[in-house]
């Protein structure tokens, strides 16, 4: 049996790398309201970790109401279950997700080694996601992709950096999306200088990207098992500032149609493809789960070029997504063709979904 859990605090954890980390109120709060979340690809049989039964119960009757045989459990009781469980399957693996584990009593034996969780941290780490960026297009040779990301490992090869790129983004190696980003026009201020001298002291480096114009985000998802990493869907999302909005739900071939105003067919298929060759060389045997590429869409040049080019990695996500949450909620007709949105109205986090309009 699988042990579920939903730690959105996740991608801070990573970059903190301490088993005592406390998640900021934000996360903390997010875990607390969302913590049903996996009853949406947890199988018959299994168990989910949340704070109150009764309350995922309630919420989760909204997207499986068709008799999935799911349980949830409370820190509390867990005790009774500790011998039933074979497999625990987090939103993301650290440390710390590590560390509650072991206290609540789950067997060592299936939890990852502190060894295999170092090495999902190191390939976590944005500095990998820019050498899978270069195997990719060296591999694929399309004219339409593009995108680039360089590694600055002090601060004299970060000016030197930003000296051969007219905007530029710089970004820490682990922090969660819309944190540890700053964008940097033509010249970089002395706040900006500072924070990024704080990240290359606090985590060894800083990448650096040319910022691009950005006409729409997508990802592609995947699952790792033992015999490698699959493609599972497309992802069609929405952001504000970088900040995760909402999901489409759709079929595939709906989000290919969409998405081929813009990229070919062919091309994705094609992308999808080499990813996974290239992914399952890294994590096969060290990272097992649902793992996500975000990619976008950008406006082919700045001076009055026709056309888009394809960025086709911006980041890797070795963990789940609120992508594969989409493409859960996808399976059902009833959701098909709406928008999946995480809300949060000033002291809780909901997951609606809407109709396209709204």
């Amino acid at each position: 049996m699988t042990l579920h859990i939903f730690n959105p605090e996740h991608d801070i954890a990573l970059a903190y790398d301490n088993k005592y980390f406390t998640a900021p109120h934000a996360g903390r709060q997010m875990r607390h309201d969302l913590d049903y979340l996996p009853v949406l690809w947890a199988k018959d049989g299994d168990y989910i970790l949340v704070e109150n039964v009764n309350s995922a119960r309630i919420h989760a009757r909204r997207f499986v109401s068709y008799g999935q045989q799911v349980h949830f459990i409370d820190s509390d009781d867990i005790e009774q279950i500790i011998d039933e469980v074979t497999e625990v399957m987090p939103w993301g693996w650290d440390s710390a997700i590590k560390f509650q584990m072991e206290q609540l009593g789950i067997k060592a034996n299936v939890l990852p080694t502190d060894e295999r969780l170092s090495a999902i941290r190191e390939l976590s780490n944005r500095e990998y996601a820019s050498q899978v960026l270069r195997e990719l297009r060296e591999l694929l040779d399309e004219d339409i992709l593009i995108g680039e990301s360089f590694c600055a490992r002090n601060v004299a090869e970060l000016t030197s950096l930003l000296e051969k790129i007219d905007k530029a983004v710089i970004k820490a190696p682990w922090s969660s999306s819309g944190r540890g980003v700053r964008y940097i026009d033509t010249m970089i201020d002395p706040a900006i200088l500072n924070w990024a001298n704080n990240v290359i002291k606090q985590q060894g480096s800083i990448m650096v990207e040319p910022y691009y114009n950005k006409v729409k985000d997508f990802g592609m998802e995947f699952i790792a098992d033992k015999d490698g990493v699959h493609y599972v869907g497309l992802s069609v999302f929405h952001t504000m500032n970088g900040a995760y909005i909402g999901n489409s739900l759709e079929k595939e071939e709906v989000k290919q149609e969409l998405l081929s105003a813009y990229i070919s067919i062919p091309v994705l298929n094609n992308i999808a493809q080499t990813l996974e060759t290239l992914l399952s060389k890294q994590l096969t045997g060290i990272y097992y789960g649902a793992l996500g590429v975000d990619m976008m869409i950008v406006a082919n040049g700045s001076r009055g070029d026709v056309g888009f080019k394809l960025h086709p990695l911006v980041e890797i996500n070795l963990r789940r997504t609120m992508g594969h949450v989409a493409l859960s909620l996808s399976n059902k007709k009833s959701f098909q063709h709406k928008m999946m949105r995480i809300d949060n109205d000033g002291s809780h986090y909901h997951l609606h979904i809407l109709n396209k309009d709204r």
